[in-house]
């Protein structure tokens, strides 16, 4: 079997990040817009491919200061870098275990990134639309990309940590003529 185009289905999955805040908490969000294609080949993982764009002025954390902020020059600079992309080179397979390499692009920068991954399976839906599941994590410097605003904190440390995780939970419906996605 050859690899065929999935849609990712936004509805159903989400981008989620973390980092430490003051050193002794950390601060989750996630990415409310997006969009991405599979291309997947069931029998053989390391035949398929993902493209992920990422709107990064959809950042939410539940703070609007702070997701302003996060949103300045100081951050992401969504008004000079309005996205934020993902396409894999290519995806090991040992045993159960995935890792997705491929090239993420953040902030005018573009390095490679590691995604320890797990496939969840396909099934159908009541709708006939066959789907597959994922899921993944990765951890990044942001300084890596350029993310370098912090402010000293008088007991020592910093206000944003260096290390960003990244969590996504991947829905994909398989692509087909007349296809109808629901609920």
């Amino acid at each position: 079997m050859a690899a065929t185009p999935w849609d990712i289905d936004v509805g159903h999955s989400a981008v989620h990040f973390s980092v430490r805040h003051m050193v002794i908490s950390k601060v989750h969000g996630r990415f409310g817009r997006w969009t991405g294609t599979v291309q997947l080949d069931p029998q053989d993982l390391a035949r398929s491919s993902v493209e992920v764009t990422i709107d990064p002025a959809s950042i939410d954390t539940g703070v609007a200061d702070r997701d302003a902020h996060l949103r300045s020059p100081d951050f992401l600079d969504v008004a000079a870098h309005p996205e934020i992309s993902f396409r894999s080179r290519r995806v090991e397979q040992a045993g159960g275990a995935l890792r997705i390499v491929g090239d993420l692009s953040l902030h005018g920068v573009v390095r490679e990134v590691t995604l320890e991954a797990e496939f969840g399976g396909t099934g159908k839906d009541p709708w006939g639309n066959e789907r597959a599941g994922f899921s993944a994590k990765a951890s990044l410097d942001r300084r890596d990309y350029g993310l370098v605003w912090n402010a000293a904190l008088e007991t020592g440390g910093v206000l944003v940590g260096e290390k960003v995780e990244i969590a996504i939970e991947l829905e994909a419906v398989r692509k087909t003529a007349g296809a109808t996605v629901a609920a």
